[in-house]
């Protein structure tokens, strides 16, 4: 068999083993990866592999990471919470990084190794965070738009460190003529490279869009291309990987290119993360137990309360600011990459590498957990909570007074939007989390509540027992189903419309008291089957499409649409 194809076999089949073990138990695959390298050190097997080959395989993985991550930096969520994320992103390093010296120091680590950790600690994970918030349905949240931001900012830091530590040579000390000359040929390469992604790259890209074989192809030359630039200049390729994914975020097709490069990676940052697990077994565990320990307590613990703080002073209720604490409590990949680094230009030995990925492994595994039961743990915190919460918020905000309405609307995005245009607007109140449907409604005159309806707070202030009438288009069922459960309790209460994914869900609604269950593609599959059966001659589809011509026509958002010349139906449809 040819040389290193057995060694790579037993790597894979050993990760896929553990990957699926991974998933019963519900942790990220991330873990197995670590788990793999671990095991094949502690086996023995390691002097088997061929680690040159491995180490560009290594290298190959964290540049289309970064790739990933510099195409699908959300610019808008940043511009839509402006200064708040970029203030706390800043304010979080800057406290995280001097309490993480300072515990470090305490330990009796070396200063340059203090640095590197307590910067490790300062990252979280962009992959983890936006993977188990998109799952929760929080990602457009408030909480979920500023732990964004807050992690931009931090990957913006990560690579400036990068850039820094390009003044530095393997085995030898810091130079300040090669900083200087790293930060020049940095800022012009960005500069270069920004201006190239805002006018030419997006054209061209546009034009060959036609073949997904081709935009993947043309996607991963310009990628080695740039790698090629910046290594002959004397960056790491890892930066090249950001920057090319910065210059192709602005084309239209930055999502299937996301696509295509997404299992690629997969493959290579898997070699990344078992040579950096296969680290773990060569230093003795022991030595570095109660600093893991109290690192790892550092990222969990008091990383959520810096933030708590922070957004607290900011004027932030105290729910919001918990979520986001809880969402960037974990170290990142970013973290590995630069322990990796560190030791790669005899920076760090193989025991602070290993002491940051046993923190990294700790704090990915618990901070899932807190992400996804992040509501549940903030009902039994909330009351002790209060002391990071202003009597007075800036999230306190009805547009038209705090009287009670006739008719509650939780969401208001694409199902909402059309229920919200459809409701006179004296009777309607809307509650929504997104920053930006808020903005929109406050410029339409509708009353609005800023906040998420699970907040006891926003549920009393919303006056939902007095409604009429309570739709809520959320699709978490959890949401819902605590919906249900609440208005339950009062008498008389208001009919409930909820919204379910699937047919379980409806039933389990129906079944715990909801008056109806939106159900959307079973309910427009109704719709339809009685408009063929009751209209044979198909004359209601022409006004159908004037009318949904013209709202799509209708560029602004929650506005009544334009009339439209009606179309004489034999029957009425009922949906």
């Amino acid at each position: 068999m040819t040389a290193g194809i057995f060694e790579l076999a037993v790597v894979m089949l050993l990760a896929a083993v553990l990957g699926v073990v991974a998933k019963f138990l519900r942790q990220p695959v991330v873990l197995a990866y670590l788990a793999t390298g671990a095991l094949l050190a502690y086996l023995g097997w390691t002097k088997l592999i061929d680690r040159e080959t491995f180490q560009v395989f290594s290298d190959l993985g964290i540049m289309f990471l970064l790739f990933l991550v510099g195409l699908e930096v959300n610019w808008d969520s940043l511009r839509i919470v402006g200064r708040s994320a970029v203030a706390l992103g800043f304010g979080q390093v800057i406290f995280t990084f001097g309490l993480g010296y300072g515990i470090a120091w305490l330990f009796g680590f070396p200063a340059i190794h203090a640095a590197y950790i307590a910067f490790a600690l300062t990252i979280s994970s962009t992959v983890i965070v936006v993977k188990l918030l998109s799952e929760k349905r929080d990602l457009h949240s408030l909480s979920g738009r500023l732990a964004v931001g807050i992690l931009i900012v931090q990957d913006i830091a990560a690579i400036l460190l990068l850039i820094f530590l390009s003044g530095f040579t393997s085995g030898e000390g810091f130079s300040l003529t090669g900083l200087l000359i790293a930060v020049l040929q940095g800022t012009a390469l960005f500069v270069c490279i920004f201006w190239l992604g805002r006018k030419l790259v997006p054209l061209f890209v546009d034009r060959i869009a036609g073949s997904q074989e081709l935009l993947f192809l043309v996607s991963l030359a310009w990628v080695f291309l740039l790698a090629a630039l910046v290594e002959r200049i004397g960056f790491s390729i890892e930066i090249a990987g950001f920057i090319a994914g910065i210059s192709l975020a602005n084309a239209s097709e930055h999502f299937q290119i996301a696509g295509r490069i997404r299992p690629l990676r997969d493959f290579f940052i898997l070699i990344f993360f078992v040579l950096l697990g296969s680290s773990i077994s060569v230093v003795n565990l022991q030595s570095i137990g109660w600093p893991v320990i109290a690192f790892s307590l550092f990222v969990l613990v008091g990383n959520p309360l810096i933030v708590l703080a922070l957004m607290g002073f900011m004027g932030y209720r105290r729910r919001t600011s918990f979520l986001t604490g809880i969402a960037i409590a974990q170290i990142s990949e970013f973290s590995l990459v630069l322990a990796a680094l560190g030791r790669k230009i005899q920076h760090l030995d193989d025991g602070t590498v290993s002491l940051i990925t046993m923190v990294g492994i700790v704090t990915i595994t618990i901070s899932s957990y807190l992400i996804i039961h992040g509501d549940a743990l903030f009902k039994k915190l909330h009351r002790p909570l209060k002391i990071f919460e202003r009597k007075v918020t800036r999230e306190n905000g009805v547009s038209a007074g705090e009287r009670p309405r006739p008719v509650i609307l939780i969401g208001a995005h694409r199902t909402g939007q059309a229920i919200a245009t459809s409701v006179p607007r004296n009777d309607l109140l809307v509650v929504d989390f997104d920053p930006k449907v808020i903005g929109e409604l406050k410029g339409s005159g509708y009353a609005y509540l800023f906040g998420d309806i699970m907040d006891p707070d926003i549920a009393e202030r919303a006056h939902l027992a007095e409604a009429r009438l309570v739709i809520c288009t959320s699709p978490d069922f959890d949401d819902n189903m605590n919906l249900v459960k609440f208005l339950m309790h009062h008498m008389p209460r208001p009919k409930l419309i909820v919204r379910a994914e699937d047919e379980l869900q409806a039933e389990l609604l129906y079944a715990a008291g909801a008056d109806y269950v939106l159900l959307a593609n079973f309910t427009a599959g109704q719709y339809l089957g009685k408009t063929i059966a009751l209209d044979p001659a198909m004359k209601i589809l022409e006004h159908l499409k004037k009318r949904d011509l013209t709202m799509l026509k209708h560029k602004r958002r929650f506005l009544p649409p334009p009339p439209v010349p009606d179309v004489a139906h034999p029957h009425p449809i009922e949906p």
